[in-house]
């Protein structure tokens, strides 16, 4: 069990890294200048390939979770509320997942509505998700 508990950790830490990445790129195709094509190109092959990625690291990531939880039995039973708390964090991440994937089809298709501002604060809601996902794991408030 342990080993698996350690690859679900490298996955999701994995999978975090790109979600903290992706929005960053997304800042910086938000402040290209019209006409500068070839930034532009850069940027969204960059994205294209990071979101791909990030989406091959989430599928271990949550595989291997639901082995713990569901074979393995953590966070069944009664005094587990952090677990229900957990796969909210959980759910969340994986909507923040599709809201980028969703947003890089924008930025493809040359539909963005957003400012770079906007990609800042964006950026910033999955290092709150890993926060309350790890404190939640570690202390088991409740």
């Amino acid at each position: 069990m342990l080993y698996i508990k350690s690859f679900h950790i490298i996955f999701v830490a994995s999978w975090f890294a790109g979600l903290f990445y992706l929005p960053r790129i997304f800042v910086n195709l938000a402040q290209v200048e019209p006409g500068s094509h070839a930034e532009e190109t850069r940027l969204l092959l960059m994205a294209r390939k990071l979101m791909r990625f990030t989406t091959l690291l989430m599928i271990p990531a949550m595989v291997l979770g639901l082995v713990l939880w569901l074979y393995y039995g953590i966070g069944l039973g009664p005094g587990n509320g952090w677990m229900h708390a957990k796969l909210t964090i959980v759910l969340l991440a994986l909507g923040y997942h599709h809201m980028c994937g969703r947003l890089l089809r924008k930025f493809e298709a040359h539909a963005n509505t957003r400012g770079h501002v906007w990609y800042r604060w964006f950026n910033e809601v999955p290092v709150a998700l890993l926060t309350i996902a790890v404190i939640l794991v570690v202390v088991k408030p409740f």
